[in-house]
């Protein structure tokens, strides 16, 4: 089975991100802002989030690919009158010594066969398609009114035929630009093509500059260039995902806006970026984070927005018919009230190469010991305390084993800073305090069973606790994290190579598909305890778990292998590329040999 949705491409330039539908649709667009109302939102309400396609009259075949190495997508289109391509992309490079990255969808549409004739259909709406926009014609392009900057559409193709909705003869390459605040003011064909030369070739360097290892390259080069394009570039904040309320399996109710960071998964992004050799990604991230965290005068969040925003008021659209008739859609994540005392820890783990990896300066932080003074005292604080927990209950707060594994790696992480620095008092804390939170670990241990449980007192098992391994809590050579990682797999993992992140039931019930990122850990913690043969199996088999771009879902359907949750989801793609990386350096194939 296969939904709608999850036949797109996404393209971006670290200013939005837009999802290209195979029948040629643009499903989602946000503007001007990662997390501001949609544009287009058709899979949100096909007749409330507008439209942007442009197609044949009568069948058609689609075939949708990227061009090689960049985030520049192409849709060909085969009809009975010929066939034509379309290009769509977010221009982006380098110009002036910085980026420049504007608020622009070019869409180039060429005849490769026949001639084809077709439809533009341009409907912008906003305020999450209470607003149908209003336009007015100029010579060649359409202005639209009702946003807070103006929307314009710059074309070749006459205007009435646009307007009026009118199939006309494609006999030449034809442009659509369309904009944002700023109109493209330059001429059209040669600027349009200018901007998909310079932005191919921007993209193409990127990925030449990055340091991905031989083992299914490939994937982990296109999962690379889609977690490039979920940073903001304006503050480095990484979002999870373009979307909202794409529910986690049909009729769930779990239908959750992740268009903000994550401050929770700070470690496995900075992990990803630094396997890759990407400092200058890593760097704009650790920005954003010590903004907020020196800002940050009480607990911290689980999540900002992509400005350290605090209060993601969380709003039901009632107007909208959301995904497949799934509601609610919601805007903004109630999640940023949520206790999860794992943060801490994660912060400090992120902080660690800044001390370590001397392609950093760490002399240059004049104010280290007093920053991780700061986090340390946070630890102390909730290091005794119940939680929501990674997987953010709602009403459920346990002791649980995750969050104090990761107090313990964040204590372990300041441990090493503090020696960098040669701060033996802070050094001696850090130690104090890992020692602390590897109790509550440990009375998470059930030594029947052999396995450590969710959370103290609890007979539940959890993926999560897969990072037990994987953060060398347990060493992976031992009895211990091998039996650990058995019991998990005997319960968690499916016949088909998923895995849950947890059966029990919680606020919304039991889960009914399977978490992609979680087996992904899986396949690391099978690397770590020398499991390699297995591990590039799994590994292997979750890649059919991909659409047709090798893009990922969040969640996937054990009995359909469909894909559900927000599409593409960046830590999907994170675990890809941590996990591919993992079985690389254990495989000693970093390179081609």
């Amino acid at each position: 089975m296969k939904n709608h949705l999850y036949q797109t491409g996404l393209i971006g330039n670290c200013a939005y991100l837009a999802h290209i539908h195979k029948n040629t649709n643009v499903e989602w667009l946000c503007w001007p802002r990662f997390d501001s109302s949609f544009i287009f939102g058709g899979l949100m309400d096909r007749e409330k989030g507008g439209e942007f396609s442009i197609l044949p009259e009568g069948d058609y075949q689609s075939e949708q690919y990227y061009l090689e190495n960049t985030n520049v997508l192409c849709t060909v289109i085969t009809s009975t009158e010929g066939v034509y391509r379309i290009t769509d992309f977010a221009p982006r490079f380098n110009q002036f010594e910085r980026y420049f990255k504007p608020l622009m969808l070019v869409r180039k549409i060429e005849v490769l066969e026949g001639t084809p004739r077709v439809k533009v259909v341009c409907k912008p709406v906003y305020d999450y398609g209470l607003k149908t926009l209003s336009r007015q014609r100029g010579s060649s392009h359409i202005e639209y009114f009702g946003t807070e900057e103006k929307v314009r559409l710059t074309t070749n193709i006459p205007i009435n035929y646009i307007i009026d909705e009118q199939y006309s003869v494609l006999s030449e390459t034809k442009y659509l630009v369309l904009t944002f605040g700023k109109p493209l003011e330059a001429p059209l064909a040669n600027t349009s093509e200018q901007f998909l030369r310079e932005t191919v070739a921007y993209w193409r360097l990127w990925i030449k500059h990055s340091s991905i290892a031989a083992f299914f390259q490939k994937n982990v080069i296109r999962s690379a260039l889609v977690l490039k394009i979920h940073q903001y570039e304006d503050t480095g904040a990484i979002i999870a995902a373009s979307t909202t309320s794409l529910s986690e399996f049909p009729g769930s109710g779990r239908n959750w806006d992740y268009r903000y960071c994550w401050l929770r998964d700070t470690y496995y992004v900075i992990s990803s970026l630094s396997h890759i050799g990407h400092f200058e990604e890593m760097e704009r991230y650790f920005n954003y984070v010590s903004d907020i965290s020196f800002s940050e005068k009480g607990r911290f969040q689980p999540l900002y927005g992509i400005t350290g925003e605090k209060h993601l008021y969380e709003n039901i659209l009632d107007h909208l018919e959301g995904y497949m008739g799934n509601k609610p859609v919601r805007v903004g994540n109630q999640a940023y009230e949520h206790i999860q005392n794992d943060i801490y820890g994660q912060v400090l783990i992120s902080l660690l190469p800044l001390y370590v990896d001397h392609r950093f300066v760490f002399s240059e932080r004049k104010d280290s010991a007093r920053w991780i003074d700061y986090l340390l005292t946070k630890v102390e604080l909730t290091i005794d305390e119940k939680d929501a927990g990674i997987w953010e209950f709602r009403n459920i707060a346990n002791t649980h084993c995750y969050s104090n594994l990761f107090q313990w790696a964040g204590c372990s992480a300041a441990e090493k800073m503090a020696r960098a620095i040669g701060d033996e008092k802070l050094m001696q804390r850090a130690i104090a305090l890992k020692e602390r939170a590897a109790v509550h670990i440990e009375n998470c241990y059930d030594p029947v069973r052999k396995v450590y449980a969710h959370a103290v007192d609890s007979p539940h098992l959890d993926a999560s606790t897969l990072q037990l391994i994987m953060m060398n809590y347990l060493d992976p050579a031992s009895d211990r994290a091998k039996d650990h990682l058995i019991a998990l797999e005997k319960e968690l993992k499916t016949p088909n190579g998923l895995f849950y992140r947890y059966l029990h039931s919680d606020d919304f019930g039991k889960p009914k598909t399977t978490f992609l990122i979680c087996a992904f850990w899986y396949v690391e913690a099978l690397a770590c305890v020398g499991r390699i043969d297995e591990a590039v199996k799994e590994f292997e088999n979750l890649l059919k778990y991909s659409n047709h771009l090798l893009l990922f879902s969040e969640d996937v359907d054990e009995e359909t292998g469909s894909q559900w949750g927000n599409f593409p989801q960046a830590y999907s793609h994170v675990g890809l590329m941590n996990a591919a990386y993992r079985i690389a350096i254990k495989l000693d194939k970093p390179i081609f040999l």
